[in-house]
């Protein structure tokens, strides 16, 4: 993000915003290094890859910001397929894929073992893609008769319910 753009996000004078990106670049600056070397490889070469070998072309106008989130977004999703492999050939039924998480379903007698064999396969998962890093895990747990809902899932839920409920009474008439 530009100083502009911060600037409008956070209601704060363009020079504020200048002041928290300088302090960003000084305070993170192995990252920035990386994500400078990665941008230059990108126009150096004309594409970047992911640890498994997904490739993005650079076309003839660049976008800079997108070539240096390329390696975070798209090896986040070399993560995600592996973790779903692994968990799938492991026996946790994965329902889901949420983002940068997996919706999950066992029988109470299995939950907690099959939380913690997710769990697991997460973290190969980052290792294996990540060099040996190893990133960490939150878990939420829902349990019948409750449902998981995403805080930013409500209105669409409403409407989904609605829609079946007048569906349903259609049928019923």
């Amino acid at each position: 993000m530009q100083a502009d753009g911060l600037a409008l996000r956070i209601a704060q004078p363009r020079i504020i915003a200048r002041d928290l990106l300088l302090a960003h670049h000084q305070t993170y600056q192995t990252f920035w290094r990386w994500s400078d070397a990665a941008l230059d490889t990108a126009m150096l070469t004309g594409s970047l890859h992911t640890v498994f070998g997904w490739h993005v072309h650079i076309g003839e106008k660049p976008n800079p910001r997108s070539l240096r989130n390329f390696p975070m977004q798209a090896n986040g999703a070399e993560m995600l397929r592996l973790a779903a492999c692994l968990a799938i050939e492991r026996g946790i039924e994965v329902c889901a894929p949420v983002h940068d998480a997996f919706l999950i379903c066992a029988p109470f007698e299995r939950l907690d073992a099959d939380v913690a064999t997710m769990r697991a396969t997460m973290v190969e998962a980052s290792r294996v893609v990540l060099g040996g890093f190893e990133l960490g895990t939150d878990v939420s747990v829902t349990k019948w008769p409750d449902r998981y809902m995403d805080s930013r899932g409500h209105i669409m839920w409403r409407r989904v319910t609605e829609l079946l409920d007048r569906d349903d009474q259609r049928q019923t008439a």
